[in-house]
């Protein structure tokens, strides 16, 4: 909390992008008010890299004007003392924290001041304002603008917009404003905390949305609030978190029972709504794999694609492959790495008494031309394979694992849903079973793994129960 008469310092600074731990800062300003009285401090900076074409025409900061200009670390320790025990106010305020404390942490100072952002605090003070970025704090409030996107110049504004917020609320309203925003952790400027507050310290997923509800990122945790509050935290550090945190305008979630529903239902709301930030899962309507078939002589290596291939009730399937192509590169990657002959994989035409080029050049055993049995041969391709082998359904039918008040049902490693009640798991098993989904495979067979007890239902003979709860 500030004290009886804090001090402040409005802080604005110019950099080379938007990324705290590559870029570099080319300015900084900072008009410090102490006992109504006010001062001034700016200094440029050289960057020691480049500044971008269109960093420059924004700025008006070209590298010959910071070219004889003191490096950060040569005004570190002269910053520090002025920014030394004042509230740091900036507009969007995480944006010049993170720089300034990248900066020094890089000389070895560590920066934790107590900060506030003039955005937060104009949507407190003026929640019928649509909009809070600096550009319509100028217009709304009439601020005299002198060289706008310089350092000074811009931290001028924000003691001006402060001098409004004074004059229209009275210094008590004021001062009580910046008390809450400094005793509550830091937030995009666009969220409220009371957004926050509302999340529950519960299992599920939770959805991250740009303007006009365009979904930016989709995530699950144990603990929804913990993970989101996570992401702001890490955005002071990580260039991605700050990309991210920076363009969020709402927040949903949905509580599951427990971490697997939170996986199941994260899983197929990526692949629905594709949000921006996360790496997309694939789908698997073009998945295939290696099946080994026994014929009288040898054994036969079959690509089964798509429509074939039904995993779970298959014997002898490898792989599972998004496409035909990774499949083919993946076994003539096997092939080589095991001297397994690449003719008789289908890789290479072999011509009757002839080996395969793999064999001159000792990459082949010679299963080709009899050297090596082949019989030997077919175990090795087995052995190899062995670590990519599409396990069986090991039950004779659908299972529900109970999880909370949720029955999460399972057929051949397809996800049928969920159900909280004897109806919606009938409903559930009459509708039959999905499409296979290769990232629901690596999903069931983990949870079926894992050590945490979990609660299995066979549903073979489901009529018998009278209850999932």
């Amino acid at each position: 909390m500030p004290s009886k008469d804090p001090i402040y310092a409005f802080v604005d600074i110019e950099t080379t992008g938007s990324r705290a731990n590559l870029d570099r800062i080319t300015e900084v300003g900072v008009l410090t008010l102490e006992n109504q009285e006010s001062s001034e401090w700016s200094r440029l900076i050289n960057p020691g890299v480049h500044i971008p074409n269109n960093i420059q025409r924004l700025t008006g900061i070209t590298p010959a004007m910071v070219s004889t200009k003191p490096s950060f670390d040569e005004i570190a320790a002269e910053l520090y003392l002025e920014l030394k025990d004042k509230i740091f106010i900036a507009h969007n305020a995480r944006f010049d924290y993170s720089f300034l404390k990248a900066e020094f942490k890089r000389v070895g100072i560590d920066f934790s001041p107590k900060v506030v952002c003039t955005v937060k605090l104009s949507r407190r003070l003026f929640s019928s304002q649509g909009r809070h970025n600096l550009d319509t704090l100028i217009s709304v409030h009439g601020l005299v603008v002198q060289s706008r996107h310089r350092a000074l110049d811009d931290a001028k504004l924000l003691y001006q917009f402060w001098q409004r917020c004074e004059t229209l609320f009275g210094q008590d309203k004021l001062l009580t404003e910046i008390e809450y925003l400094l005793g509550r952790p830091s937030l995009p400027p666009h969220i409220d905390r009371e957004l926050i507050d509302e999340l529950p310290n519960r299992p599920g997923v939770y959805l991250f949305y740009a303007e006009n509800k365009q979904p930016l990122y989709i995530g699950k945790s144990n603990d929804l609030r913990s993970r989101v509050m996570g992401h702001f935290q890490s955005a002071l550090s990580n260039r991605k978190e700050m990309k991210l945190s920076l363009q969020v305008r709402g927040i949903d979630w949905i509580e599951t029972g427990g971490e697997l529903g939170a996986l199941l239902l994260e899983s197929r709301l990526i692949k629905e709504k594709l949000p921006s930030f996360n790496i997309k899962l694939r789908r698997s309507k073009d998945l295939c794999a290696w099946q080994l078939l026994e014929s009288p002589d040898c054994l036969e290596v079959h690509l089964v694609n798509h429509h074939e291939l039904k995993p779970g009730k298959q014997n002898n399937l490898y792989g599972l492959f998004y496409s035909k192509r990774e499949a083919l590169q993946t076994l003539q990657s096997i092939a080589k790495r095991n001297e397994l002959c690449e003719g008789l994989l289908g890789f290479e035409k072999l011509q009757p008494g002839s080996p395969c080029f793999g064999f001159h050049v000792k990459q082949c055993k010679g299963a080709c031309i009899g050297v090596e049995p082949r019989r030997l041969h077919d175990l090795r391709i087995q052995t190899a394979l062995q670590k990519l082998k599409v396990s069986v359904w090991p039950y004779p039918a659908a299972i529900g694992i109970k999880e909370g008040d949720d029955l999460h049902v399972f057929d051949h490693w397809c996800y049928l849903g969920s159900a909280v009640n004897q109806d919606e798991v009938e409903e559930l098993l009459r509708d039959g079973t999905p499409e296979f989904d290769l990232d629901i495979y690596k999903l069931i067979k983990k949870a079926l793994k894992s050590t945490l007890p979990i609660n299995i239902l066979d549903l073979k003979h489901y009529h018998a129960y009278s209850d999932v709860n």
